[in-house]
This record gives structure tokens, sequence and C-alpha cells, in this order.
């Protein structure tokens, strides 16, 4: 079967808010790499603040234990060109679950290319991670930490999604551009990458992290 590819995120956010971070934004839209995002107004839609839903190629089924999924028969864009910010693709998107078997499990069986299972804590506090591949980009699925679970009332709900990393030309171009909306930059958990945080001062939805981009031959998620 051909692999998986993701055709558009719509994001619940105010695309002025990322137009004034540096990213081209045309009609609703901005296109990262091979990826569309679209914008929907959170007060017109019901629904949180952030990443809404996706729409992916080449997908078996739409279940994805309850991660809003729909199958997209689009054909794959030419890569959109360099944003301003110095952004030239989407790295991972994170999506956080209570039971990570499960969701793995489901994700699997409609068809996402699992790369590998990380039972080791992350810097945010994650006790696990699953990597799926989608094309150039990743799916990053964290299980969701023992109070985050009990805050939400236990295992039986869905896959939710969290964050986007982006891949940056020259990280340190891209902070000094975006001054005091971004984090001091530091090295990446990935060896040999660095990363920022945009600030919650930025006022975007969706927590972003920028990255330096993959070091040739330093192993693939």
């Amino acid at each position: 079967m051909p692999a998986t590819t993701i055709d558009q995120l719509t994001l619940a956010d105010d695309p002025a808010r990322w137009a004034a971070l540096g990213f081209d934004i045309h009609d609703g839209h901005c296109q990262i790499g091979s990826v569309v995002l679209g914008f929907v107004d959170p007060q017109d839609t019901p629904g949180q603040p952030g990443i809404r839903a996706w729409s992916l190629r080449e997908l078996v089924s739409e279940d994805l234990d309850g991660l809003p999924t729909t199958i997209s028969h689009k054909p794959i864009p030419q890569p959109a060109l360099v944003h301003p910010n110095g952004v030239v693709a989407i790295d991972h998107i994170v999506a956080a679950s209570p039971e990570l078997d499960r969701s793995v499990a489901a994700m699997q069986a409609a068809g996402l290319d699992l790369r590998r299972v990380r039972d080791e804590p992350t810097p945010g506090g994650a006790p696990r991670q699953a990597f799926f591949r989608l094309g150039h980009e990743i799916l990053e699925l964290i299980q969701e930490p023992a109070g985050v679970i009990e805050r939400a009332g236990g295992l039986d709900h869905p896959v939710r999604f969290w964050g986007l990393a982006l891949q940056v030309a020259d990280l340190d171009r891209c902070a000094e551009m975006l001054k005091d909306n971004i984090s001091e930059v530091r090295e990446a958990v990935q060896p040999g990458r660095r990363i920022a945080s945009v600030r919650r001062a930025a006022g975007l939805a969706v927590p972003l992290a920028l990255m330096s981009a993959a070091v040739r031959g330093a192993g693939e998620q």
C-alpha cells in the first residue's frame, strides 16, 4: 500500500497571529512543505482552540482511536516556498493518548507506519512515546502522565492533538527575527539538533516549537 501522508491540518486559531510571526498566509491557509494548514475561527466553531483535525491520504480507516481524521484523495502538492521566518517543513505533530498501546494498535490497523516505541520519559514528563512516519513528517504519540489521566477522569477518553514542531533553515536567524516571541535556543533531544519554543505571549492557540534541520546519519524516528 502507498505511504500515508498528511493533506491538511485544521487549526482553530487566528491566522493573523501566524502572519505576524513570519508565516505566509493566503485565503485562510498556510502551506508548510507539502502540508496545508487550514484556519477556522475558534469563536465560530465548536471545540477547543488548537489543532482540531487532520486529513490523511492512503488510509485504510478513519478510526485513529478518536483522533479527528478524514481520508483525503487530493494529490500531494509541490512543496511551498520557504516562509519569511525560514520555516521549511513540519518536523512532527504531537498527539497524546491515555493508553498508548491501545492507540498504537488502532493506528496500525488504520494503516499508519509505526517506526518505533520509546520506553523512556520525555523532558515534558510523558513516560512513553510512539513514532509514526507520514511521508516527510512524523506523528509523535505520547503517553499522557498519570496526573493528566486522573484529571481527565480515567483512561476512556480519546487521543487528542497537542502541538507542532517545524523545521527552520536558520534557527538563529529565525530567533533574531522573532525576538521576544521565542524562547532561548537550546539543544534538542534529537542528536545534533537545536530547538526553541514560541512563547505564549505570541498568542498562538497551538503549542509551537522551531527546530534546526535533521542531521544526516543521526538516526531516524
